[in-house]
């Protein structure tokens, strides 16, 4: 990186039992510290043929299948060699990625061949995807669980302004204390996380990110003017229940502003 000028963009590989998001924290925290590297997005490339047997792999208790948690975090999916397979098998293996990530963007191509403007600057991180979130959110809907039966994706809306330190403050226990807990008694763990939400005394949308345990908010260029002030969050991860993450959110951070 002293050499200025040298690199356009660059492009980490991960071996193929990593965890991408522990690697993408890292470049996230070093972005918020002021480095000229900033994170662009995750993609993940997914087998057509083999990708299904993957995704069916029984783990131990406590693990997560390394598929599923490749696919949960992506930005973007590639289900690559889709002329090795029928309709019928790739249909299968969309429909496995789209329950675990309800967010995700899927491109299937044959040989990897792909278009570089579809998988680089794909600004998943910053403020210029405030723009377009929103309309993505509304699109997203909450899956149930398909093959790794854990990990999924819930998705919610509530209205109004959120105080900003009681939003923290749900996410933290979400995140970093696991407080919250599934009908089964599981903790919630949340791999990824999105949302546009409108903080109280803020004009602008306010886009919501998490990775793991690493959550930011900032504003977008976007301002709420006369359009409705609702809230849309999206979660990705094991164990999650909508309805109970829904009762907790509006519980600890609007219901408890209320009473404030």
């Amino acid at each position: 990186m002293a050499k200025k000028g040298k690199f356009d963009y660059i492009l980490l590989e991960t071996t193929g039992l990593a965890d991408p998001g522990a690697v993408a924290s890292m470049f996230w925290v070093d972005a918020e510290l002021g480095s000229d590297i900033y994170l662009d997005g995750i993609v993940t490339v997914i087998d057509a043929k083999y990708g299904l047997q993957q995704l069916s792999e029984e783990k131990a208790e406590g693990l997560t299948n390394e598929a599923a948690r490749q696919i949960a975090v992506a930005d973007l999916t590639i289900i690559n060699k889709t002329d090795l397979v029928t309709e019928e098998e790739l249909t299968q293996t969309r429909d496995a990625v789209r329950s675990i990530n309800g967010l995700v963007k899927i491109l299937e191509t044959q040989r990897s061949r792909v278009d570089l403007s579809q998988v680089l600057d794909l600004h998943s991180f910053d403020s210029k995807e405030g723009v377009n979130l929103t309309e993505k959110l509304q699109l997203v809907k909450s899956t149930r669980p398909h093959l790794d039966k854990s990990i999924l994706t819930a998705t919610f809306e509530v209205t109004g302004d959120l105080p900003e330190d009681a939003l923290n403050v749900f996410i933290q226990d979400l995140l970093w204390e696991k407080m919250y807990k599934n009908k089964e008694g599981q903790p919630m763990t949340v791999i990824r996380l999105k949302g546009i939400v409108s903080l109280a005394g803020k004009e602008h949308q306010v886009m919501l990110q998490g990775v793991h345990e690493l959550y930011d908010l900032n504003e977008t260029p976007q301002l709420w003017e006369e359009n409705p002030r609702i809230n849309r969050l999206v979660f990705i991860g094991r164990n999650l229940d909508k309805d109970i993450l829904r009762e907790q959110f509006i519980s600890a951070v609007v219901q408890g502003a209320a009473e404030n």
